[in-house]
């Protein structure tokens, strides 16, 4: 199936690893030039050689994500190194589990800047780029907790809810500027985060029995994903053939999520 991605330019945040990674090699394959950018150097630099290696243009740069000027020096470098930005991935974030009870006022404002207020600041940045190329794609990397609740994470429930909504809005106000604007909700995802989580709760069991455990418990296809899986539908919604789709959330969690 093409496309209909060949020469576009996408810019991934949090691409140097894990769904960034994948996002920004699947958009690669399909004849996009990449930018990307994290907080680790060699990471983010490790990564933007690999995508070289796929023919495509790369620009790999650090930048955090909660620093609104280093937002906009990056989003600016890379329409520049690019030549333009039709895409924009916003998938920086990272998970931070605790209940109500265990969180401080510095976690929750931490997690609303790493997640909500990471969009807002390069969505804005990338807009007149956007504008300039006669519209694009926004894709705002959301989580099923957005839409289904769960207390032991009870921040990241509450934030995703909130890109939920900004992703919906924004698509309102940017449909006439032909800037289609939509949201992946994604479940238990195989990725260095969830590795984490896995070495916080349970370092005594193999990382392929606590996964196993999780789903078999929460994700009716019974594993978890891979993210070459999430990759996928990244590049559907910033494709030709997801022309008129704009302020949909697509789950993609095995399932979870029980509501309608």
């Amino acid at each position: 199936m093409d496309l209909g991605l060949e020469g576009r330019k996408a810019v991934v945040t949090g691409g140097s690893k894990g769904l960034g990674r994948a996002i920004a090699g699947e958009l690669a394959a399909e004849g996009c030039d990449v930018a990307i950018c994290a907080r680790d150097r060699a990471e983010v630099q490790q990564a933007g050689a690999e995508l070289e290696q796929q023919g495509t243009t790369v620009f790999a740069e650090t930048a955090d994500v909660t620093d609104p000027e280093q937002v906009q020096r990056f989003i600016d470098e890379a329409a520049a190194a690019l030549g333009g930005i039709d895409i924009l991935v916003n998938n920086a974030g990272r998970a931070h589990p605790g209940t109500f009870e265990t969180l401080t006022d510095e976690d929750w404002k931490a997690d609303l800047d790493v997640k909500l207020f990471s969009m807002i600041r390069c969505s804005r940045a990338a807009l007149p780029h956007l504008r300039a190329r006669g519209g694009g794609r926004i894709i705002n990397i959301n989580a099923v907790q957005a839409r289904s609740p769960d207390p032991k994470f009870f921040a990241t429930s509450t934030d995703r809810a909130a890109c939920l909504a900004f992703t919906k809005t924004l698509s309102l106000e940017l449909a006439s500027d032909n800037i289609l604007v939509n949201g992946i909700n994604v479940g238990f995802v195989v990725t260095p985060q969830w590795k984490n989580i896995h070495q916080r709760r349970a370092p005594h069991l193999p990382e392929e029995e606590f996964f196993a455990d999780l789903a078999a418990a929460e994700v009716p296809l019974g594993r978890f994903g891979r993210p070459e899986e999430v990759a996928a539908a990244v590049a559907f919604l910033a494709g030709d053939r997801a022309a008129y789709i704009t302020g949909a959330s697509l789950d993609v969690a095995g399932g979870m999520g029980r509501y309608l």
